[in-house]
């Protein structure tokens, strides 16, 4: 399925068209559209992009013909309108000044960008067993989220978001809360469902 496809497949969901109506749309089988929801919990998915201060790739071509013309960190940065030191930890992070190339900089950068931050949950085991242990007494994310603010006034690192729970036992590939526990949600649901969704067909 390709990007332009799985965009507005998400759209739809959003929307709340039901899983027969978005394969018609799209001209594809049912077991395709529910295989990419489902491969995200059925929450949408965020669009990448770059922060504002990223340098563009214009930029990064300007400091390679610059490094190429043996010009100086400083009259590069004054070129661009950007600091020097800017310049100096872009050419520093991709090879140096003898080998830094545009494209393969704007490469590596949009990679870092596809690098999942882990959840608080992920980096917190105290906190992800009383997670788990709560939502096995059937307690819902959300009294779980209250009860943790309430418990732990002071401490910002012991709270966590209901749509940080819910994300962590549907999108199975956070690898936080075991998928079992989908089974104590109170919906039974095995997938986030959109506030519009609708099951019929």
């Amino acid at each position: 399925m390709s990007t332009v496809q799985k965009a507005d497949l998400w759209q739809r969901w959003k929307q709340g068209q039901s899983l027969s109506e978005i394969s018609r749309a799209l001209g594809k089988h049912a077991g395709s559209i529910h295989g990419v929801r489902s491969s995200n919990g059925g929450f949408i998915p965020t669009v990448r992009k770059r922060s504002r201060w990223a340098l563009t790739l214009a930029e990064q071509e300007e400091i390679s013909r610059g490094m190429a013309t043996d010009s100086s960190i400083r009259q590069i940065a004054v070129q661009l309108g950007r600091a020097p030191s800017t310049v100096s930890r872009e050419i520093r992070r991709h090879g140096g000044a003898h080998t830094y190339r545009a494209s393969e900089a704007e490469a590596q950068a949009w990679k870092h960008t596809r690098r999942p931050k882990p959840c608080r949950l992920a980096t917190h085991p105290t906190l992800q067993r009383i997670v788990a242990s709560k939502l096995t007494l059937e307690w819902s994310p959300e009294q779980i989220a209250g009860w943790l603010k309430r418990e732990f006034p002071e401490q910002g690192t012991m709270r966590v978001s209901h749509e940080t729970i819910y994300r962590s036992v549907f999108i199975q590939a956070r690898g936080v809360l075991k998928k079992k526990l989908i089974g104590h949600l109170r919906s039974r649901r095995r997938m986030r469902r959109v506030k519009h969704a609708s099951t019929a067909g």
